[in-house]
């Protein structure tokens, strides 16, 4: 009876990809995962000189170009987190209630779509439009403060 020896484990880059797996996918074990535990690993190029591997346990996914498409999609979802967290102040509220949390992510939504139909309109980033708020702001109060300080 002769085994059949596995191969060594490669680094993915390593791997080489035929014109099959380079459209629907190949299938790989991962290093310290359970024996029988397998994922479909996809390459997906970006640029000429770039290349990210994307991998699924979802088996029956078969086109690299269903997947490249879903990533876009969640990487719109996390540039919305990160904006929303970085703009809005949303993780700031010390509210206990329920329904006044509601109302704290509610407004900062709010803010982040006016940010960014301003920033739509206007052409720049919505970093840029709240820094031009806050700078305009500052500049209009060291112009003409709305409170005076004086020395006691």
């Amino acid at each position: 009876m002769i085994l059949a020896i596995p191969e060594d484990y490669q680094r993915i880059e390593s791997l080489v990809w035929d014109e099959k797996e380079l459209n629907s996918g190949k299938l790989v074990k991962i290093k310290k995962f359970p024996g029988s535990k397998k994922v479909k690993l996809f390459r997906v190029s970006v640029s000429t000189d770039k290349t990210d591997f994307i991998a699924t346990n979802d088996l029956s996914q078969n086109s690299t170009d269903v997947v490249q498409k879903e990533c876009k999609v969640r990487w719109k979802v996390e540039e919305f987190h990160r904006e929303l967290k970085q703009l809005t102040g949303i993780e700031s509220c010390q509210c206990r209630k329920g329904r006044i949390q509601r109302n704290h992510i509610a407004c900062a939504i709010l803010v982040w779509l006016r940010l960014k139909n301003l920033a739509y309109k206007s052409g720049q980033t919505i970093y840029q439009i709240k820094h031009g708020l806050f700078s305009n702001y500052l500049i209009n109060q060291l112009k003409r403060p709305d409170i005076t300080m004086s020395i006691v």
